[in-house]
């Protein structure tokens, strides 16, 4: 199942813009047609501009939610994506808000929470998505810095908004983190990253475990290479060639496009999946089975 197209070699300023990618990310079929599975739900989306996210939202609007999404404060690539997920969902009928906050900071997510249920009134599913990844070759030379914000970014965040956001949920609601396949193969040129993606796990399960009897669902979706900004403007900073026809080396010969992605968070998101919690789905091209 060779790549329908060839990503060639290329490296984008970080965060990334899902604008810049060479070959266009897809992130909705044209032919899904949604059942109405989260009408009248409200969706908390981080990094919900580009790439997983971005498909997250498109996929919930289909299915009725309201979205709110964030991207990075002060990133004017990421302000331009977020503004494009705004129009689409608008000349869908819905309803899109975007939100520019640094997600590191335990205020700033107790903020947008608090505006975010002002805006819209309730939240009811929560998409912990926003994250980063660097190359590091030789653990020596990885700085505590770096260290310590991959934690910010992929794993403090986490925490921070799930604790924001529980009070204003109830039975049925549902929270689902993006992990990754690094988080169970942990390549050795990801420590800091495949470490934090271990961690979100290990939260999902801990939480679940938490919320059970409060009827709250904690789900993880570890996906596996998949055609992102993410991969330009951090592999590429390292060397463009990283990023050419990424995701080849996967069982299925390809990344995945961030739409294939899609009806799984649909899938978590809603009732179909009231006796799932605590699990890990792994849309990976089967670059690891039976996890």
């Amino acid at each position: 199942m060779a790549n329908k197209f060839k990503i060639p070699a290329q490296r984008q300023e970080y965060p990334g813009s899902d604008a810049q990618l060479k070959p266009q990310a897809e992130f909705i079929t044209k032919d899904y047609i949604g059942s109405k599975k989260l009408l009248g739900k409200v969706a908390l989306i981080t990094g919900g501009d580009s790439g997983i996210g971005r498909a997250a939202a498109l996929y919930f609007v289909k299915e009725g939610a309201e979205v709110a999404i964030t991207y990075l404060k002060d990133c004017e690539m990421e302000r331009v994506d977020a503004e494009w997920v705004k129009t689409w969902v608008e000349n869908e009928g819905g309803i899109c808000r975007i939100y520019p906050v640094d997600l590191r900071h335990s205020s700033e997510c107790q903020t947008l929470v608090k505006t975010v249920v002002t805006d819209f009134k309730k939240i009811n599913i929560l998409v912990n998505n926003a994250g980063k990844q660097w190359i590091n070759e030789d653990l020596s030379t990885l700085s505590d810095e770096q260290w310590l914000d991959t934690f910010d970014a992929n794993v403090h965040s986490m925490f921070y908004l799930s604790k924001a956001v529980l009070p204003h949920f109830s039975e049925g609601d549902t929270i689902i983190n993006v992990s990754s396949v690094n988080g169970y193969l942990c390549p050795g040129n990801l420590v800091d990253y495949s470490t934090t993606k271990g961690a979100q796990i290990m939260f999902t399960r801990a939480l679940s475990n938490q919320l059970l009897e409060k009827g709250i669902r904690v789900n993880a979706v570890a996906p596996g290479p998949v055609w992102t900004p993410l991969q330009p403007a951090t592999l590429g900073q390292t060397d463009p060639k990283l990023v050419e026809n990424y995701g080849e080396g996967a069982p299925m010969g390809r990344c995945a496009q961030p739409y294939e992605l899609g009806p799984t968070f649909v899938y978590l998101a809603s009732s179909d999946s009231s006796y799932i919690t605590g699990q890990t789905i792994h849309p990976n091209g089967g670059m690891m089975v039976g996890g």
